[in-house]
């Protein structure tokens, strides 16, 4: 038994941080389904396309689908989980609890519940129970991370082998089959990649490239140096190897980063935006394009920040 204390005290000397040992199935209860998907949501090494629309954003689901048309990809519609209707009870499931074990932590939203209305507040992370997200976490974002895991889930039970997610505010630049060419390229060059960006950067309002050049800490994960992320590699004259990056309106996916993804968030629950965390997984593989194929809309509507098509 004094072994075991020592063994325990050690590890949370050296990691002041509190690990999920194991994967928890909490999230799974929160996924969203993808029904009648029979039809033409396929193309040349890539098993389903599927596009995230909210319901209440139909012309942008209309105006994606007229651009597509051409090219004669017809994506599946995933009824996107709006984060703004999420219940009080999965608000406080599905983000990270501060534990006893672990040091005091940065500066985190908090959803307090109080008679039936939600208060958002800025708090340091220290109460043993209470669920915290990362400093102006949004409902809108969250629900746009649950949009992605709960496609990753069905392409997972479906056995899909490679899948394309993209989001309603998509721009074509070159014929999108081209991906299908990206995949052979990568597949011979690179077979342990497990997510394909069809850009080269996401997009400021303006247009110009945006890049993430820097992490911020999450309370219960053990991430790399910066400079892992940072680093990129250059493959060929159309694909580099990525430690990093914003965006994630248009990812290619394997089975084996589907199965990275999944596995990481149901076992450290919900903190980030996706985008600011979809490179932490361990062992994850990313790639992305040094021109851009099909690449975000600069300036488009979103309503991660608030709901604006109340408006």
């Amino acid at each position: 038994m004094k072994m075991k204390a020592f063994v325990t005290f050690f590890i949370l000397l050296v990691c002041p941080i509190f690990l999920y040992s194991t994967v928890d199935s909490t999230l799974e209860k929160y996924l969203k389904p993808a029904p009648y998907k029979m039809g033409p949501h396929n193309m040349r090494n890539i098993d389903f396309i599927y596009m995230i629309n909210l319901d209440k954003r139909p012309e942008k689901y209309e105006s994606t689908m007229q651009a597509l048309q051409p090219y004669n990809i017809y994506p599946y519609r995933f009824s996107a989980v709006n984060g703004w209707e999420l219940s009080f009870e999965a608000i406080d499931n599905l983000g990270v609890n501060y534990q006893p074990e672990s040091t005091q932590g940065p500066i985190c939203t908090v959803f307090r519940h109080i008679d039936g209305k939600e208060i958002p507040s800025f708090e340091i992370m220290k109460e043993e129970g209470v669920t915290y997200y990362c400093h102006s976490l949004s409902r809108g974002s969250l629900g746009c991370l649950m949009s992605h895991l709960s496609v990753l889930q069905d392409a997972y039970t479906s056995g899909y082998e490679t899948i394309w997610i993209i989001e309603d505010d998509i721009r074509i630049v070159e014929n999108p089959h081209k991906i299908s060419d990206l995949i052979d390229q990568l597949d011979q060059l690179a077979p342990d990649w497990d997510v394909l960006f069809t850009d080269s950067e996401t997009k400021g309002a303006d247009g110009s490239k945006f890049f993430c050049g820097g992490i911020r800490p999450r309370p219960n994960f053990q991430y790399q140096d910066l400079n892992y992320y940072i680093k990129r590699t250059y493959i060929n004259e159309d694909i580099e190897k990525l430690g990093l990056r914003f965006g994630s309106y248009s990812m290619v996916i394997k089975r084996s980063g589907v199965e990275k993804l999944l596995n990481y968030f149901k076992t450290y629950k919900l903190y980030f935006p996706y985008d600011m965390e979809y490179f932490f997984p361990p062992g994850i593989q990313l790639y992305g394009c040094s021109r851009d194929f099909v690449t975000t809309t600069a300036g488009g509507i979103s309503d991660n920040g608030n709901p604006t098509y109340e408006k």
